[in-house]
C-alpha cells in the first residue's frame, strides 16, 4: 500500500516526532544524544529548516521546526536518521532500524498553537518525571528559549 503524501507547507511550522522501534530507547548515553544534535544541526544547516524547540527523551524525540521549501523537512528528517543509525548502529554492535516506521508530523498553523507546542516539547521531561525544572534538562531547548544558556541550532 503506498503511502499518503505529507502536508507540507513552506513558512508553516511542524512538530515532528520520531520514535524508537518498538518505544525502545533511541539514546543510550549522554554521547548519543550530542551526535544526535550535531547532526542535527547539519541537517538543519544543509535543508534551511529552522529550528524552535526540541526535547530528546529516551525513547523519542519533538521537534519544533519551520521549513523554507516543501520537501525541505523530509530530507532533514531523512538525512538526520540515516546517519544517526549508521552512527548508532556501528557504536553499539547492533544492525537493523532504530525509529519505529515514519516519524510523525502535524502543521502547527496558529500563534497559540505554537506557543502550545513549545509547552509541549519543553515540558515533556517533567510530565516523564525525569526533572522539576524543564530549564535544568540538558537535552531540551527550554533553557536556551529562556535566555539561560545559548544555542546554536535554534
Amino acid at each position: 500500500m503506498a503511502r499518503f503524501p505529507r502536508f507540507d507547507l513552506p513558512g508553516v511550522p511542524q512538530h515532528i516526532v520520531p520514535r524508537g522501534n518498538n518505544r525502545l530507547p533511541c539514546f543510550l548515553d549522554d554521547s548519543d544524544r550530542l551526535r544526535y544534535l550535531t547532526l542535527l544541526g547539519d541537517a538543519l544547516l544543509s535543508t534551511g529548516v529552522r529550528l524552535h524547540a526540541y526535547v530528546l527523551m529516551d525513547n523519542h524525540v519533538h521537534l519544533l521546526a519551520t521549513p523554507p521549501l516543501r520537501g525541505s523537512i523530509g530530507r532533514m528528517m531523512q538525512r538526520l536518521g540515516r546517519q544517526y543509525v549508521g552512527l548508532f548502529n556501528a557504536r553499539h554492535g547492533r544492525s537493523g532500524t532504530l525509529w519505529e516506521g515514519r516519524y510523525k508530523a502535524c502543521l502547527v498553523d496558529s500563534e497559540s498553537y505554537v506557543i502550545a507546542c513549545y509547552r509541549y516539547i519543553e515540558l515533556n521531561p517533567v510530565r516523564a518525571r525525569m526533572t522539576d525544572d524543564p530549564a535544568a534538562y540538558r537535552w531540551s531547548s527550554c533553557a536556551a528559549n529562556l535566555g539561560q544558556r545559548p544555542q546554536s541550532i535554534l
